[in-house]
């Protein structure tokens, strides 16, 4: 057992050196102020008081968790659904069609992003349709309705793929027993299918929530700075302006809200299971 231990040293060094150490460099960038010297560093909550301070930047985090919320729920609408029927199939339709779902996750995000936009823009796909068809042009671009659309598409897979897999690990005798016993497909489903398959609600939610509370280039794509997200604003603030202290609070509280987010989320899958 000592000799597979030390299999981990490498993986240890790795979390430290590209995951730990960058962490740590957040804490110290957002709890210091700018222009500090290596042995003269002067700590501050200011960044985090000029954050709770402005009302902007409070709008902008409020929009980015109704956002993710709505993405998030509407996934959890197309997916459970989904992942039921495709459950349901034989093994080799279901193969098929979790092939066609995983499909476009091949290609790169940003490029199926870019996508949507000869599809939603005033010129585009559905309204070139719309005016064929004698209809009004309709404005989508830069508009929540993309936004959330461009998310959706993006993180829906997650979703199914998650929930597939704890309905296809269910035991079907528990279903076969519910009928035996009189229950119908409402009751069944109820009281079986679904508690059983809330493991994977859960982490459907936790790999579609995250995701869309933090995205950044899916908003401004699709948004065009109409629909400003947390994503966003550490984006400007790191890149743009190259205030790395205020852009390292807001990341830092990003990734409170992430890890209480993630900490909810194990409370009620735990509390669902007990």
């Amino acid at each position: 057992m000592k000799l597979f231990s030390r299999l981990v040293h490498p993986y240890v060094v790795w979390i430290s050196i590209f995951v730990l150490a960058p962490m740590l460099l957040i804490v110290l960038y957002a709890t210091t102020t700018s222009g500090n010297g290596t042995l003269t560093l002067q700590f501050t909550a200011d960044n985090f008081i000029r954050f709770f301070s402005d009302e902007l930047f409070i709008n902008v985090l409020i929009n980015s968790l109704e956002i993710a919320v709505i993405t998030t729920l509407i996934c959890i609408a197309i997916g459970y659904p989904a992942a039921y029927f495709i459950s349901k199939m034989n093994a080799k339709q279901g193969a098929i069609l979790i092939l066609l779902i995983t499909l476009p996750m091949l290609i790169n995000m940003l490029v199926r992003t870019n996508a949507w936009i000869g599809i939603l823009s005033d010129n585009g796909v559905i309204n070139n349709v719309l005016g064929f068809f004698g209809f009004e042009e309709v404005k989508m671009m830069y508009t929540r309705f993309a936004v959330i659309l461009g998310m959706v598409y993006n993180f829906v897979p997650f979703m199914i793929l998650q929930i597939h897999a704890s309905l296809s690990k269910m035991d079907k005798s528990l279903v076969e027993a519910s009928n035996d016993l009189g229950a119908n497909r409402m009751q069944t489903f109820l009281k079986i299918t679904l508690p059983l398959s809330m493991p994977g609600v859960i982490s459907g939610i936790t790999l579609v929530f995250l995701p869309a509370v933090s995205s950044f280039f899916i908003p401004k794509l699709l948004g065009g700075g109409s629909e400003l997200l947390i994503g966003n604003l550490i984006e400007t603030y790191f890149i743009t302006t190259g205030d790395w202290n205020f852009g390292s609070a807001i990341s830092l509280i990003m990734a409170i809200i992430i890890m209480f987010s993630m900490y909810l989320t194990k409370k009620v899958d735990k509390g669902g299971r007990d």
